[in-house]
C-alpha cells in the first residue's frame, strides 16, 4: 500500500534548492509545455523535460524522503529539472494516477532494495553500538584516553589563567589586540585537543562589531571560564551535565554510541531549517517537534560549499520516525535512527509566549552554554521588533534576523503560529502558518 503524501507548497519546493540560482532555473523549467510523460502517485512524481538536445531529461522524485533522479549532467542536487517537476506538481500541473514509466520504476525498485539493506545494517549497528558502549565508557573512565584528558586539562588550566589576566588588565584594548590574542589562544587549545573551546574563542571576534561589545565580551569570557571550571570539576557533576561539558569542550561521540542510546519514536513535525556557513562548510540546521512527546530536536548535516546538503527533511512536512539523541543535560541534537514513514502534515502545536521564559530557563539550567533553542509559538502577532501576544507579552527579534516582510504579510496584523529559533540576542523566525494552516518558509 502506497503512503499518502500531501502536495507541497511552492515555498517548500524552493527550500530544497541548493542555491538561489537553482531556484531561478527551476522556475524557468516548471512550465507545463516543457514536460511530457509526467505522472504522480501519492509518493512519487516523474516526467520528461525538454532540453537543448534531442533527448529529454528524465526526472523522478521519491517524495517519501525525498530523493531525486535525473538524467541531466548537473552536479547540483537536486537539479533544476527535479525542482521544476516538483514546482509543476505543487501547482497541480502533473496528472495523478497511472504507473511510473519503466525507467522510473526501475530506479524506485533499486531504492527499495537499498533501503532494505540499509535497515538491516542500521539494526546491526544499533546492536553493535550497545555491545561496545559499556566497554568504551569503562575504558574512558579507567584511563583509556588518559593522555587526551591530561592535555585537555592542561590546556584549560592555561585558559583559566589567561582569562584571569584579561579581567585583571581590563578589556579596553580588545579591539586593538584581541584578534591576535584570540587567534593564538585558539591554536593552543586546538593543540590541547579541546576544539569546542577553541571554537568558542575564535567566535569572540564577532562581538567587536557590536555597539555594546564590552558587555557581550564579558559574557562570553564568563561562559568560557565556566566551561573550563566545569571540566576541572567533572567528577562532581551529574551525569547529564558532565556529558554536556565534555561535548562543549570537544570530546567526540560516535554515531554508533548515539544509536546505542534509547530511541524516541514519535510523529515529528519539521518546523524549520536554516543554513549557515562555517569555515569552508555549510551547516544545515533542521528543527523538529514531536506531536506526542512535545520534545524538540536538532538534526545537523554538513557539506562543502557548493555541494548538496541533506534535503530529506522538508519544512512543513511530518514523519513517523525514531530519533536518537546525543547525551546531555538538555538534549537537543539528534540523528534520525529509523524512518517508519511520512504522516499527514498539520500545523504544529504551539506554546504561549508567557511560557517561553520558563522553558528557556530550564534549558539553560541544564546547559548554560546553549545558544539556540527551537520554539513554536501560537497566537503571536509579529512586528518589526518582536513577536507579541494579545496579553502584551513579547519576544524580541534578533537584530540580524533578516527581512520580515513575508512574516508581516502572512500575519496581516492577526495572530499566527510561528516557529522560531531562540538565541540570547533575540529570536529568528523560521516558519509561519496562516489561518488555513498553510506553511510559509521565511
Amino acid at each position: 500500500m502506497r503512503r499518502v503524501i500531501e502536495r507541497w507548497s511552492r515555498d517548500q519546493v524552493l527550500s530544497l534548492a541548493p542555491d538561489a540560482a537553482s531556484q531561478k532555473a527551476a522556475t524557468g523549467v516548471s512550465a507545463p509545455g516543457k514536460w511530457s510523460g509526467s505522472g504522480a502517485l501519492p509518493d512519487v512524481v516523474w516526467g520528461e523535460c525538454k532540453g537543448s538536445g534531442a533527448t529529454p531529461y528524465r526526472a523522478c522524485v521519491d517524495l517519501s524522503e525525498p530523493a531525486y533522479k535525473c538524467s541531466c549532467p548537473s552536479r547540483k542536487f537536486p537539479c533544476k529539472h527535479a525542482l521544476g517537476l516538483l514546482l509543476l506538481w505543487a501547482s497541480d500541473g502533473v496528472p495523478d494516477g497511472g504507473e511510473p514509466a519503466g525507467w522510473a520504476a526501475e530506479w524506485l525498485e533499486q531504492r527499495r532494495s537499498r533501503a532494505d539493506k540499509q535497515e538491516k545494517q542500521e539494526k546491526q549497528e544499533k546492536r553493535d553500538g550497545r555491545e561496545r558502549s559499556a566497554p568504551a565508557k569503562a575504558a574512558r573512565s579507567s584511563g583509556g584516553s588518559a593522555q587526551r584528558e591530561t592535555r585537555v586539562s592542561a590546556g584549560l588550566s592555561e585558559l583559566e589563567r589567561w582569562l584571569t589576566d584579561q579581567i585583571a588588565q581590563g578589556i579596553a584594548g580588545a579591539p586593538q589586540t584581541g584578534l591576535a590574542d584570540w587567534d593564538e589562544l585558539g591554536r593552543r587549545l586546538v593543540d590541547a585537543q579541546a576544539p569546542g573551546v577553541a571554537g568558542s574563542v575564535s567566535r569572540l571576534s564577532r562581538v567587536l562589531g557590536e555597539e555594546d561589545w564590552p558587555g557581550l565580551l564579558l559574557e562570553e569570557y564568563a561562559l568560557i571560564h565556566l566551561l573550563a571550571v566545569a571540566h576541572r570539576r567533572t567528577a562532581e557533576l551529574p551525569a547529564g551535565l558532565a556529558e554536556t561539558v565534555r561535548s562543549r569542550v570537544g570530546f567526540p561521540i560516535t554515531r554508533e554510541d548515539v544509536l546505542a542510546t534509547p530511541w524516541v519514536r514519535d510523529e515529528w513535525d519539521v518546523v524549520g531549517g536554516r543554513d549557515e556557513e562555517q569555515d569552508r562548510l555549510v551547516a544545515r540546521r533542521i528543527w523538529m517537534q514531536g506531536r506526542a512527546t512535545g520534545r524538540v530536536a536538532l538534526v545537523l548535516s554538513f557539506a562543502p560549499i557548493g555541494q548538496a546538503l541533506d534535503a530529506s527533511l522538508v519544512t512543513g512536512t511530518a514523519v513517523d520516525a525514531s530519533l536518537a539523541y546525543y547525551p546531555g543535560a538538555s538534549p537537543l541534537r539528534a540523528v534520525v535512527a529509523e524512518r517508519h514513514g511520512p504522516v499527514a502534515a498539520a500545523r504544529p502545536a504551539g506554546t504561549r509566549l508567557s511560557q517561553v521564559p520558563g522553558r528557556i530557563a530550564e534549558v539553560l539550567a541544564g546547559d548554560p552554554w546553549a545558544d539556540s533553542w527551537p520554539v513554536v509559538l501560537e497566537g503571536v502577532i509579529p512586528s518589526k521588533e518582536s513577536l507579541m501576544d494579545e496579553d502584551g507579552n513579547g519576544l524580541p527579534l534578533h537584530p540580524a534576523g533578516g527581512a520580515l516582510w513575508r512574516l508581516l504579510a502572512v500575519s496581516g496584523g492577526h495572530p499566527v503560529t510561528v516557529a522560531a529559533e531562540w538565541t540570547p540576542r533575540g529570536s529568528r523566525p523560521l516558519t509561519v502558518w496562516d489561518e488555513e494552516s498553510q506553511v510559509v518558509r521565511l
